[in-house]
């Protein structure tokens, strides 16, 4: 039997747009999730200034981490999450761009030192709805700077 193509169509664009849904569901709450264990290793472990300390504890808890939960929480991805936390220091701003922005994103805003080159460059990607790709080679291409 055929199916009407109209059918088929509108059925195929209710599965896609809920695959969407929540992929960028997923997204936010993973970017909120490196945001607060950053913010709680951050707070908690590094805010005595104990270098050495902080180190040793960042380093077991990823071995840790990793262990039960992937690699996803390495110590160099811990590490992210903790400057992620620092860089982006407003819970409120972070949650709100998680809608727009993907993890990945925000790894590519981090090594930028200037806070309103950074907010530029977020705020661009969420107007623009920049792919990572497009976000990296405006930044290598240096448009803030323009």
């Amino acid at each position: 039997m055929v199916v009407p193509s109209q059918l088929l169509g509108d059925v195929r664009t209710l599965i896609t747009s809920a695959r969407e849904t929540v992929s960028r569901g997923v997204n936010a709450a993973l970017v909120l999730l490196y945001w607060k264990v950053g913010e709680r290793i951050r707070l908690d472990v590094l805010k005595e200034k104990r270098a050495g300390y902080g180190d040793r504890i960042v380093s077991a808890l990823a071995t840790q981490l990793e262990a039960d939960f992937g690699r996803s929480f390495a110590e160099r991805n811990l590490r992210r999450m903790i400057q992620f936390s620092e860089v982006f220091p407003d819970s409120q701003i972070v949650s709100a761009l998680t809608t727009q922005l993907n993890w990945t994103h925000f790894v590519d805003l981090l090594p930028l030192n200037k806070p309103h080159q950074r907010d530029f460059y977020a705020e661009m990607c969420r107007v623009e709805r920049w792919s990572t790709r497009t976000l990296r080679e405006k930044i290598n291409g240096m448009l803030y700077e323009r």
